[in-house]
C-alpha cells in the first residue's frame, strides 16, 4: 500500500482541490483530444446520471451494440450452413467475431474460441491441458489473480496428483516481479497462469518477460487478460502467451468470453466433444449451438472500440491501437487525479503502488466496511462497488480477509467530472456526513 505523505495528511479536500485548479484545464484539453463527451453520447445508461467507477466488474454499453444484437436476433436465422440465407447469417456471424477478437488481441481467427464466460473457458481448457499432467508434475498460479484464473487449474492439477506452486505478490507494491516466477520454474513445471492486470490492485506484469521465462522451461504459458484488455493494445504474439482470453462485458460488450490461441496449438489438444461434432478448430472446442446474437454484439463492441479516436481509413487493427493507445494516455490523466484526490482524504488507505497500471484504485475508508461505503456511495448516484471481486487470495494476502474494499476504475465514458464526485462522495463519507 501506498503510504500517505505527511501534506496529505494535513491538507483538507478543499485545499486539495484547488492546488489542482490550474490543472484543469490540461484535463479538459485531454477530454477534447480524445472526445468523451462525444463517446458518451453513445450510452443511454448515461443519461441516468449515475457516475460508473464499475467498470472492472462490466462497463456500459453503447447503443450502437444494442442495435447488433437486434439486428443479428430478428433477421434470418438458423444454424451455421451454406445453403440457406439464414444459415448464411449465422455462419457469417460467427466469422466476423473470429475476426474482430483475432484483430483486437493480434491473434489469428482460427485460434479465436466463443464461450459464455471467461470461467467457462478456463475450466473447459484446464480440463483438456490437464490430461497431459502426470502425478509429480506442478503448475504455478498467483496470489494477485482473480479466482477464476486460479481455482480451475488447481482442481484440475488435484484431479492428475499434480503439485500446485503459488506465485505471491508484493503487499506493499503490488508488484509480482518476473524474477518471483523464475525462481518458481523448474522442469517440473508444465503450465504457468498469470493475470495480465490485477482486476483488485491493476498491476500490469510483464507478461514477454514472463513468458520468455516459462517458455524456456518448457511449460505452456496462459494468461488472463480480462481487466488487461480493456485498458492496453494486446499482441498476443508478443506476450508469447499459448492461451490468452477476455470478456466482451468488461469493455462494452455483451456478456461472453473469448480464448485466443494459435491454431496450431489448439489442434495439438484433445478435449472430450459429441462424437458428432467437428473435429475442426476452433469449432470444435464450442459447445452447442453458438448464441449468434451475442457474437454479433461483441464484434460491435470492438468495431466501437476500434472508433474510439481514430483514422476510419485504416485497418481495424490500426484502429484499434490508435484507440486503445488514445484511451489509455486520456485514463492515465483522470486515474492520476483520482488516485491523488482520494489519497489526500484523511482515513482512506489504498493498496497497491504498482509502477504500471490499469486505471483501477483499490482503498479503503477508515475502519468503514467497503459494503457501507459502496451504499453510501450509491446514495451518492456514485457507482464504486466494495468486495473482494473474486480475487480472493489477493484481498486474503492484503490482510482483508474476505471481505476486501471498494474499488473504483475508469471506462472510456468516464469524465474529469465523474472523478470529482467520487473524490466528494468518498470525503463526505470519510467526515461521516
Amino acid at each position: 500500500m501506498r503510504p500517505r505523505s505527511p501534506m496529505a495528511e494535513t491538507e483538507d479536500l478543499k485545499s486539495f482541490q484547488c492546488r489542482f485548479e490550474s490543472d484543469r484545464g490540461h484535463h479538459y484539453a485531454n477530454e477534447m483530444a480524445y472526445n468523451v463527451e462525444r463517446v458518451r453520447k453513445d450510452f443511454p445508461s448515461l443519461n441516468s446520471g449515475l457516475a460508473f467507477f464499475d467498470g472492472p466488474g462490466g462497463t456500459q454499453t453503447p447503443h450502437q451494440v444494442g442495435d447488433a444484437i437486434s439486428a443479428a436476433i430478428t433477421a434470418p436465422l438458423s444454424n451455421r450452413g451454406v445453403t440457406t440465407e439464414s444459415e448464411k447469417n449465422a455462419d457469417a456471424i460467427v466469422g466476423e467475431f473470429r475476426s474482430a477478437v483475432a484483430d483486437l488481441t493480434g491473434g489469428k481467427a482460427g485460434g479465436v474460441v466463443y464461450g459464455r464466460s471467461w470461467t467457462q473457458l478456463v475450466y473447459d481448457f484446464s480440463r483438456t491441458i490437464a490430461k497431459t499432467w502426470n502425478a509429480g508434475d506442478e503448475i504455478i498460479v498467483t496470489t494477485l489473480d482473480h479466482d477464476s484464473n486460479v481455482r480451475p487449474w488447481i482442481q484440475a492439477a488435484q484431479a492428475r496428483g499434480v503439485n500446485v506452486v503459488w506465485a505471491k505478490f508484493d503487499t506493499e507494491t503490488g508488484e509480482l516481479p518476473v524474477a518471483t516466477i523464475e525462481k518458481l520454474l523448474t522442469s517440473k513445471t508444465k503450465f504457468v497462469s498469470v493475470t495480465g492486470a490485477s482486476n483488485l490492485l491493476g498491476t500490469k506484469l510483464d507478461l514477454k518477460a514472463i513468458g520468455k521465462a516459462v517458455h524456456s522451461a518448457g511449460a505452456l504459458f496462459g494468461v488472463d487478460g480480462v481487466h488487461l484488455t480493456p485498458h492496453a493494445v494486446i499482441d498476443v504474439k508478443d506476450i508469447g502467451a499459448d492461451l490468452f482470453g477476455f470478456s466482451s462485458y468488461k469493455m462494452m460488450g455483451p456478456h461472453c468470453g473469448a480464448m485466443v490461441a494459435d491454431p496450431a496449438f489448439l489442434e495439438t489438444l484433445n478435449n472430450d466433444k459429441l462424437l458428432p461434432s467437428t473435429m475442426v478448430v476452433p469449432e470444435r472446442f464450442e459447445f452447442g449451438t453458438l448464441p449468434y446474437e451475442i457474437m454479433a454484439g461483441a464484434t460491435a463492441a470492438i468495431n466501437y472500440t476500434a472508433d474510439l479516436d481514430s483514422n476510419p481509413q485504416s485497418s481495424r487493427r490500426e484502429r484499434i491501437i490508435q484507440s486503445m493507445s488514445s484511451l489509455e494516455e486520456y485514463e492515465h490523466q483522470l486515474f492520476a487525479r483520482m488516485e491523488a484526490g482520494l489519497q489526500a482524504i484523511s482515513g482512506v488507505k489504498t493498496y497497491g503502488d504498482a509502477k504500471d497500471r490499469t486505471p483501477t484504485i483499490f482503498f479503503s475508508v477508515g475502519s468503514i466496511e467497503a459494503a457501507e461505503v459502496y451504499k453510501k456511495l450509491a446514495a451518492k448516484k456514485v457507482n464504486a462497488p466494495g468486495s473482494n471481486f473474486y480475487a480472493l487470495e489477493a484481498s486474503r494476502q492484503l490482510g482483508l480477509e474476505d471481505f476486501g474494499a471498494v474499488r473504483a476504475g475508469l471506462a472510456p465514458y468516464t469524465t474529469f467530472e465523474d472523478v470529482e464526485r467520487l473524490i466528494a462522495g468518498v470525503a463526505e463519507i470519510a467526515r461521516g456526513a
